[in-house]
């Protein structure tokens, strides 16, 4: 069976190991949304994991509604990311933006407009926050629809200009399309809402558009697909996500995230059966796997066929070295939550590697 450290294919995209770097929003870019020095250097250390996905990245204004998240819809966005991009692959790694529509959760201060979403409806404050920053969001119209879908094509097509090696598909954690796919958030009566065919309908046009731009082999997706995620669940899960999967198995898609919760984690606990071994059967592709893995846990999911790689969070922030430290058995530094989300290098460029052997 593979180790962690054995190479993988990610559709056309080779990668040396099997530990990948999960989304991480930092905050780290201006409050145009554009990307900053100072993340050339945060994801360049980084570059020993087999891949890269990128902070969620927005692809409009209106999606993106995060302060000082980084955001793929304009030249000035793209230029900035094009050094960010080259540091990764001249240091030998691979790299791929994660495209982000927060729908109903895209805050109006930040964004400036209402936000949007399959229904009429509010998401829930985020745990630690006592005001709630969310209003209710509009439901899309077919013109809202017809221009979100293009701005998904033009950040795909953006991505490809800055150097990255393929995108990947936020479709998890309660976003724009975890709020169409899920019965517990999509009211709708439309083509979009009501059966699960007709909530899978959105994910299945956007996954058309970043095909298109990207190539299948060089796009992926993620899903969050048991239980509550800030607000967004469904009634019957395995109906929606088993489904989807199959759709994306068609489709030839580079890889396949899962992040699923269980009981007892650090974070967005679930007592929702997970459903990674029925998507397995589903998508026989790169299928990665994440939250709150260790080294050994993560080591046993790939003997038993379960995941083909695993993606690793938090560690990859304390430890930008992660990957070696793996490798070799080493302590691994413990990641500073104070410092998760604010400004400057502290907490975000300033962990340190382990010295060189003497």
């Amino acid at each position: 069976m593979p180790t962690l450290f054995d190479a993988i294919d990610f559709g056309a995209i080779r990668a040396p190991n099997r530990m990948v770097m999960a989304p991480l929003t930092r905050g780290r870019a201006t409050t145009d949304h554009v990307p900053t020095p100072l993340m050339i250097d945060y994801y360049r250390q980084r570059a020993g994991a087999g891949l890269i996905v990128t902070e969620g990245t927005g692809i409009s204004r209106e999606g993106l509604g995060w302060p000082n998240a980084p955001g793929l819809w304009s030249d000035a966005q793209v230029e900035a990311w094009k050094p960010v991009v080259a540091a990764v692959h001249a240091a030998g790694g691979r790299i791929v933006p994660q495209l982000w529509h927060l729908g109903r959760l895209a805050r109006a201060d930040v964004s400036g407009t209402q936000p949007l979403s399959s229904s009429a409806t509010t998401a829930p404050a985020r745990p630690g926050v006592s005001a709630n920053p969310n209003v209710e969001a509009r439901p899309m119209t077919a013109d809202d629809i017809a221009r979100t879908l293009d701005d998904y094509s033009r950040a795909a097509r953006n991505a490809i200009r800055a150097g990255f090696d393929g995108v990947a598909l936020h479709a998890a954690n309660g976003y724009l399309i975890d709020q169409f796919m899920r019965d517990g958030t999509n009211f709708r009566d439309d083509d979009y809402g009501g059966p699960v065919d007709n909530r899978l309908r959105l994910l299945r046009q956007v996954m058309e558009r970043l095909v298109a731009e990207a190539g299948a082999d060089r796009t992926g997706v993620r899903f969050s697909p048991n239980g509550e995620v800030q607000g967004c669940d469904d009634s019957n899960p395995e109906a929606v996500f088993v489904p989807a999967a199959a759709h994306l198995q068609s489709l030839g898609i580079a890889f396949l995230e899962l992040r699923e919760s269980g009981p007892n984690d650090t974070f967005l606990r679930s007592d929702v059966p997970k459903l990674g071994a029925k998507i397995r059967q589903a998508f026989t592709g790169p299928l990665i796997l994440n939250q709150d893995y260790d080294a050994v846990r993560a080591q046993a999911d790939l003997d038993s066929g379960l995941a083909d790689a695993i993606s690793f969070g938090r560690p990859f922030i304390a430890n930008p070295d992660l990957v070696d430290r793996v490798r070799q058995g080493a302590p691994l530094n413990a990641p500073n939550p104070k410092t998760f989300y604010t400004p400057g290098s502290e907490g975000y460029t300033d962990y340190p590697a382990l010295e060189p052997a003497s």
